[in-house]
C-alpha cells in the first residue's frame, strides 16, 4: 500500500551509505571519466605530437639507412638492434598518451568515489546468472536510459562528422595542389578541431549523466521506515529493551537511595510533593550532603521510611523545592542554602538532645 512500511521512501542513512560504500557501491559516472579521458588524450596529442612525430621519423630514418648496407654475417646483429629502436620508437610514440589517459582516468574515478579502494565488487554473485533478474535488469529504467544514452551519443558523433566532412571538402579537394607539410598541418588542425567538438558535446552529455547517476544512486539507497527502525534496533537497541533496562536501572538506584535514608540527620519536605533527605558528618562531610531526594509518590516513601527509622522530618517549603532543584543526590548543597540548612540541623540537634557540631 502507498505510504505503507514496506515503500522505500526515506532518504539513506549515515550507516546504510557506510554499509553501501564497503561493498563498492558508490555513485560514479562512467561518462564523466570518458570525458575526462578523451580531453587528456587530445591534451597530449595536441602538445606531444611533434615528439611523438619526431621519434617515429627518426626510426624510419634508421630503417632507410640500413638499406643496402646489411650483409649476410651482421644480419642477427642488425635484427636485434632493430626490433630494440622499433619498441623504443613505439614507446616513445605513445608513452604520452598513454600516460595521459590513465592519469585521467584514475584521476575521475577516485574523484567521484572518493578514493575508494573496494574489491567486494570483484566476488561472484550468482544472483546475476538467474535469467528472471537479468530479464528485469533488461527492461529496469536504468537499462533503458542507457540505451536512449548510447542512441544519443551515436547521433551526435554522426551529426559532428557529417558536418566536419561536408564542411571540409573545399578544403580536402585542395590538398592535390598543396606542399605535403602543409596538407598534413590542415589535417592535424582539422582533425583536433572534431576531436573538440566531439568532447564539448560529450561535456555536455556528461554533466547530465552526472546528474541522472546521483539521482538513480540516492534513489536506490532509499529505505522503508521499516527498514530504519530495524537498523535502529541493531545499532542502539530495540527501545522497549532500552526501556526496561532504564526502568530497572532507576528502581536499583531508588533502591539504594532509600537504603540511605536511615542515615540521614533530616529529611526537609513540601509536604507531599518534595522530600529531601541530608546527612552531615563533621570530618566527613564539608558540608551537608543530599543522600536521597524524591517528588510526590516518591517524597512519601522517603518521608515513610524516615519516620519509621527515627530521623527528623521538617517541613520547609521553599528550602524543599530549592534543594530537590538545584542539588543531586551525594552532592553538597550549595553555599547559598548553608545559613537555612545549618538553622534546621541546630533546631534537629535540640529536639534530639544533641550538640550542633562545629
Amino acid at each position: 500500500m502507498p505510504g505503507g512500511s514496506g515503500e522505500k521512501t526515506e532518504k539513506a542513512t549515515p550507516k546504510k551509505r557506510r554499509d553501501e560504500r564497503k561493498k563498492g557501491n558508490v555513485m560514479m559516472s562512467q561518462d564523466v571519466v570518458a570525458v575526462a579521458t578523451l580531453f587528456a588524450s587530445y591534451a597530449a596529442l595536441r602538445f606531444g605530437l611533434s615528439l611523438m612525430v619526431d621519434a617515429m621519423t627518426g626510426f624510419f630514418r634508421y630503417c632507410i639507412g640500413l638499406v643496402g648496407s646489411v650483409s649476410t654475417d651482421g644480419a642477427s646483429a642488425i635484427a636485434t638492434e632493430l626490433s630494440s629502436k622499433s619498441i623504443m620508437a613505439l614507446a616513445q610514440s605513445v608513452a604520452i598518451p598513454l600516460i595521459a589517459t590513465v592519469l585521467a582516468a584514475v584521476i575521475a574515478t577516485f574523484a567521484q568515489t572518493k578514493l575508494l579502494v573496494s574489491f567486494e565488487s570483484l566476488k561472484p554473485q550468482f544472483s546475476r546468472m538467474n535469467p528472471l533478474q537479468g530479464i528485469k535488469r533488461l527492461f529496469s529504467l536504468k537499462s533503458i536510459i542507457e540505451s536512449l544514452k548510447g542512441v544519443l551519443k551515436i547521433t551526435i558523433l554522426l551529426v559532428l562528422i557529417y558536418r566536419f566532412v561536408s564542411g571540409s571538402l573545399l578544403v580536402f579537394s585542395r590538398y592535390m595542389s598543396s606542399d605535403i607539410g602543409v596538407a598534413l598541418a590542415s589535417m592535424r588542425d582539422l582533425g583536433f578541431k572534431l576531436i573538440l567538438e566531439v568532447g564539448v558535446a560529450f561535456l555536455v552529455l556528461s554533466f547530465f549523466d552526472y546528474l541522472y547517476q546521483w539521482w538513480e544512486f540516492e534513489r536506490q539507497l532509499k529505505m522503508s521506515k521499516q527498514e530504519i527502525k530495524e537498523e535502529y534496533k541493531q545499532t542502539e537497541g530495540d527501545p522497549k529493551i532500552k526501556g526496561k533496562i532504564k526502568e530497572a536501572q532507576r528502581k536499583m538506584a531508588q533502591s539504594r537511595m532509600m537504603q540511605a535514608v536511615p542515615g540521614a540527620d533530616v529529611v526537609i519536605r513540601n509536604p507531599t510533593h518534595f522530600a529531601v533527605a541530608l546527612r552531615y558528618k563533621p570530618g566527613q562531610d564539608a558540608a551537608p550532603v543530599v543522600v536521597a531526594k524524591g517528588q510526590d509518590e516518591l517524597a512519601l516513601r522517603i518521608v515513610a521510611v524516615a519516620e519509621e527509622n527515627g530521623v527528623s522530618v521538617i517541613e520547609n517549603r521553599p528550602l524543599a523545592r530549592a534543594l530537590y532543584a538545584s542539588v543531586e543526590i551525594g552532592h553538597l548543597i550549595p553555599a547559598d542554602q548553608y545559613g537555612p540548612v545549618a538553622e534546621i540541623l541546630v533546631y534537629v540537634y535540640k529536639l534530639n538532645k544533641r550538640s550542633f557540631p562545629q
